[in-house]
């Protein structure tokens, strides 16, 4: 059962987010006869005439339960729908948890994993990928603070930054920090806390200046409590450009028809209104690619 909590923030949330489950906003696409060309014959669905995508519902706006409680709707979801349109085939969405899709994509179970899937270097010995949207880390503060972009490190020079520890963006700041100080400017200061909740009081009470953790989810927040705003997003793997893709199985030859459908839904601007659909227009690609450098393996 959702809590009130959960209740009230859903629906503080409302005005911008449609979490209903029956989601008349939807962006819809009609079939790209090129991209359902470029199935292989022989490629076996988990099931006939559909598109079956795993996804984990992880929280909005990427994915969540809607307010059925068993539906799920983000924008993962909303893409997943866009690319099956584009393949002819009805939309099979299966919510997995997070550590359980390799197993399941590996052995059939079903055809992609629509879910926030970074591309690494490592991820691809076993999968193929085709990317969709750019992974971004965001800077926010409180909607009154006098900052107003961060996009480089000198900009974030003698701020108090919440992040948590052995994250990715505690590592891109020490190196931000580390600029800084070469450079003669003063250095970030880190304050690690272990939780959202913990972060966003240590922002609102004012002990720290910026937030920093994934940008989707930032993107919720400030649209439910209306008392942040974002200031700049950085790449999750800077100094390089880190991709979110749709995850394939390898070598099952489906990650160029998927790259092909993509690459029209943003020529036709379809993709664009679903990242728009849910506030998610900064994470927006140029162009899909298949299998493009990922992150280095650690």
């Amino acid at each position: 059962m959702a809590s009130a909590m959960g209740l009230s923030h859903a629906s503080a949330a409302g005005d911008i987010f449609d979490l209903s489950p029956d989601q008349p906003g939807r962006i819809r696409a009609e079939k790209n006869p090129a991209a359902a060309a470029a199935i292989p014959k022989d490629f076996k669905f988990a099931t006939p005439g559909k598109f079956t995508v795993a996804v984990s519902p992880g929280g909005p706006p990427l994915a969540t339960y809607a307010t059925d409680a068993k539906t799920v709707v983000g924008a993962d979801p909303d893409y997943a729908l866009a690319i099956a349109d584009s393949l002819g085939l009805e939309l099979e969405l299966v919510p997995v948890a997070w550590a359980d899709w390799p197993l399941g994509l590996t052995s059939g179970k079903y055809d992609a994993v629509i879910s926030n899937v970074g591309v690494t270097e490592q991820r691809k010995e076993k999968f193929d990928f085709s990317t969709y949207r750019q992974g971004l880390h965001g800077f926010f503060v409180k909607a009154d603070s006098p900052i107003k972009e961060i996009k480089e490190p000198k900009d974030a020079a003698g701020l108090r930054v919440t992040v948590s520890a052995s994250t990715n963006q505690e590592r891109i700041l020490l190196k931000w920090s580390d600029e800084n100080v070469k450079a003669g400017l003063k250095p970030i200061e880190l304050q690690y806390h272990d939780d959202e909740a913990a972060r966003l009081v240590a922002l609102r009470s004012g002990r720290v200046d910026v937030i920093v953790q994934p940008h989707a989810q930032l993107v919720y927040i400030a649209a439910r409590d209306k008392n942040i705003k974002r200031v700049g997003t950085l790449s999750a793997g800077w100094p390089e450009r880190s991709d979110v893709a749709i995850t394939t199985r390898k070598g099952s030859g489906l990650a160029d028809a998927l790259t092909l459908a993509t690459n029209d839904l943003i020529k036709r601007g379809l993709y664009a209104k679903v990242l728009a659909r849910w506030q998610l227009s900064e994470e927006a690609l140029p162009e899909s690619q298949t299998n493009p450098p990922g992150l280095p393996k650690s």
